[in-house]
């Protein structure tokens, strides 16, 4: 669901809609430290968010073989799924709680091989600077 905003009249997304998921995919396309990065690392992680407002949202981020995509659905190489609550997820994208706090409180439900999450430290602090792109156009209700 896109908000617009009525004071500049610009795209306002929910955050975890599918219009979000279509600008961080822009934001991965388009990221040169990513596609870069996905030339020496690989990793498909799948993203599970259950009782948000538009219900239960399936996302996936994919880097491998010189490719970097992120997308609706589950990862097509899944190494690592990871399942929350939409509030752990808003507290972690809104910088309220810090992602490690709710991995060692157990709010995040971590399946797969958690070492593909160990080796693509890289890539996560490179995929911070997309999520950074579109906090600003993003509300979290």
């Amino acid at each position: 669901m896109a908000l617009s905003s009525r004071a500049d009249k610009k795209l306002i997304m929910r955050y975890l809609s599918l219009e979000w998921i279509e600008a961080m995919h822009a934001q991965v396309s388009g990221s040169a430290s990513i596609n870069d990065l996905a030339n020496s690392h690989s990793i498909g992680i799948t993203q599970v968010v259950t009782d948000g407002p538009e219900g239960n949202v399936i996302y996936h981020f994919q880097v491998g073989n010189g490719n970097a995509q992120f997308g609706a659905g589950p990862a097509p190489q899944e190494n690592v799924r990871l399942e929350q609550s939409w509030q752990t997820a808003v507290d972690v994208a809104t910088e309220k709680v810090p992602a490690q706090e709710v991995f060692i409180k157990g709010l995040v439900r971590v399946y797969g091989d958690t070492q593909y999450i160990v080796d693509a430290v890289p890539v996560f602090a490179a995929l911070d600077a997309a999520f950074q792109s579109v906090r600003a156009d993003t509300v979290y209700e």
